[in-house]
């Protein structure tokens, strides 16, 4: 299998030189140039598999130039008991018969980041060796809050790898700017930059498109790569927790084999629901992908209006994973939904870098519609959710899977669609702890990791070991730059 540049699709790659890029030199995203197909026995078989073998088998089906061996030791690595604090790894839990609750936060962050960036340090480090590359890959990444803190982890001390993790100052939880400032390794580098999370993004972007900057690095024996969504072996990884959670539900007779049902993902960046939409694509029994977004609601208004515009004004929430405008991983969908029409996606993603918005044809638009149904909770729809789970379910859910929840009933009561529906759990709750408590209706909250230990008291739920430690680790990096001084940086980080 090869791979194209949604912008130029006669650009051919193989899935290593894809990863190790990252990014296509002209700004486009890779994709495969063929989804495969599941067959049709495959998910009775899966069912009773392990997670790594349901990795293994499900990224081999992407990953051709890779062998099994190669799959089953980074899948054994990336998901073994070392770093999950569970052996279903990803773990569906039952809210009521129709409802279930995917918890993909037991990984070393505590967020659903670890699914993928556990995974993508060991398909980079196999791309590097096929690829005969001998410079350092140095990794640049943009986060609203969990990617930064994941990528780091498992990056780490990670052979012919630097990362360098980028963040919007004052735009993430005390929690996860702690979770960065005290990270571990010797090829680490952190830094705020001033501005929202769209600024860092947009900033990284445009260091992957320097070639002046590529060419002095390449010099210096480096090359730059991502691990935000926008790189394939980011995505990968999280179609796999989709089929996995299927195979769950028809392993404990929840469903029937064949019986469709429903996604609802919180999201900002578009990936995480993307995975969702390409193993629906593979032949997973889908019904509906139920997008939720926060007050920063860009994508609920594109799924219902075929406009994108992020001239909006801007919001931080309790949310902040998803205080974005600029959803980078929708260039994917529009690839596929317009028939692989590489010049049309580029006419788009030019008109959003010049005015900041574009409408797709009214056929897109129908595809979507189809495929999709969208909306969004703010902050007091969001807390109430919290609460009602805590005190009708006895389970402590985070803000962004608190949006999901609001945003799914939202859907069932206009629509009265029952369909089983799987929610994606996209973080610990401790790791948004003053807004979990605000919403319990804690007035008077502790300070710092403190916070930890409250949330713990007040709801009877032991926090998870990697934030319980945190208040034991030295802080390393407190700098912050304009979003205009990122390329300068870069440079001072790889001196």
């Amino acid at each position: 299998m090869y791979y194209v540049s949604t912008r130029n699709k006669t650009l051919q790659y193989t899935p290593a030189e894809a990863i190790a890029q990252g990014l296509s030199r002209e700004g486009g995203l890779f994709v495969p140039q063929v989804i495969p197909r599941l067959p049709g026995s495959a998910l009775m078989m899966l069912k009773d598999m392990s997670y790594q073998q349901r990795a293994v088998y499900v990224m081999g089906m992407y990953l051709d130039h890779f062998t099994s061996f190669e799959l089953s030791r980074a899948a054994s690595a990336a998901y073994g008991p070392d770093k999950f604090d569970t052996k279903a790894v990803a773990p569906v839990r039952k809210v009521d018969d129709t409802t279930y609750c995917l918890e993909l936060w037991h990984g070393p962050t505590c967020a659903f980041k670890d699914m993928a960036l556990q995974m993508l340090p060991h398909l980079l480090s196999l791309s590097l060796k096929k690829n005969n590359e001998k410079k350092t890959a140095c990794i640049l990444v943009a986060t609203s809050g969990d990617t930064g803190k994941a990528a780091l982890e498992g990056f780490k001390d990670v052979d012919q790898t630097k990362i360098l993790v980028f963040y919007p100052r004052n735009g993430v939880s005390e929690i996860q700017q702690l979770q960065m400032a005290t990270q571990e390794g010797d090829n680490v580098g952190v830094s705020a930059v001033i501005g929202n999370f769209d600024d860092a993004q947009t900033g990284v972007k445009t260091l992957f498109s320097d070639e002046e900057l590529r060419e002095e690095l390449a010099q210096r024996g480096y090359f730059l790569s991502s691990a935000n969504s926008i790189n394939w072996g980011r995505v990968l990884p999280q179609i796999v927790y989709y089929i996995s959670a299927y195979c769950d539900l028809l392993r404990d007779e929840a469903i029937q084999p064949g019986e469709a049902i429903n996604i609802c993902v919180p999201t900002g960046n578009f990936g995480n629901i993307l995975a969702a939409f390409y193993a629906k694509q593979m032949g997973l029994p889908v019904n509906k992908l139920i997008c939720a977004s926060n007050s920063n609601n860009v994508l609920t208004d594109f799924i219902q209006t075929g406009v994108y515009d992020r001239n909006r004004q801007f919001y931080n929430t309790v949310s902040p994973s998803m205080d974005i405008l600029i959803s980078s991983n929708l260039e994917r969908l529009l690839y596929l939904l317009s028939e692989e029409d590489d010049q049309l996606v580029a006419s788009y993603m030019e008109e959003l870098n010049r005015v900041g918005r574009y409408q797709v044809s009214d056929s897109i638009l129908q595809k979507l519609q189809r495929e999709f149904a969208a909306g969004y909770a703010d902050e007091t729809a969001t807390k109430a959710a919290i609460a009602a789970m805590k005190q009708g379910e006895n389970y402590l859910i985070d803000t962004h899977t608190a949006v999901a929840f609001k945003v799914l009933a939202d859907y069932r009561k206009e629509t009265k669609d029952e369909t089983v529906t799987v929610v994606a759990s996209t973080a610990s709750p401790f790791k948004f702890g003053d807004a979990v408590l605000d919403a319990l209706g804690v007035r008077h909250l502790w300070t710092g990791t403190a916070l930890l230990d409250q949330l713990a008291e007040e709801t009877g739920v032991e926090a998870p070991v990697p934030l319980a430690t945190l208040k034991e680790k030295k802080v390393r990096f407190t700098s912050y730059t304009d979003k205009s001084e990122m390329k300068t940086v870069v440079n001072d980080f790889l001196r």
